[in-house]
């Protein structure tokens, strides 16, 4: 399953220098629906992209969406940061 989408970068405010971008509600219920082996926090594995940077993370449920957390090598080498707007593309593995 291959997700784009456009979010904006925020900073967790429980934990300064977080930072995450959330995948929207519609694709966050088609991932929530997959079925698949448990994982901690109900983590699923994906492959993300941001520009030309290319990393594997998992993404974590939040409420109704999914939060992707970002590296800060991530918002360095693609010159994001708070209040920015980042494109996304994810390679969900799981399900």
């Amino acid at each position: 399953m291959r997700i784009r989408f456009t979010a904006e970068v925020y900073e967790w405010a429980a934990r300064p220098n977080w930072f995450f971008v959330d995948v929207p509600s519609e694709p966050s219920a088609d991932i929530a629906d997959r079925p698949r082996m448990p994982r901690g926090f109900g983590a699923v594995r994906v492959t993300a992209t941001i520009g030309a940077t290319t990393w594997s993370t998992s993404i974590f449920p939040g409420g109704e969406t999914y939060a992707l957390p970002l590296k800060r090598a991530v918002l360095r080498a693609e010159g994001l940061e708070a209040g920015s707007t980042a494109r996304v593309e994810l390679e969900v593995h799981d399900g």
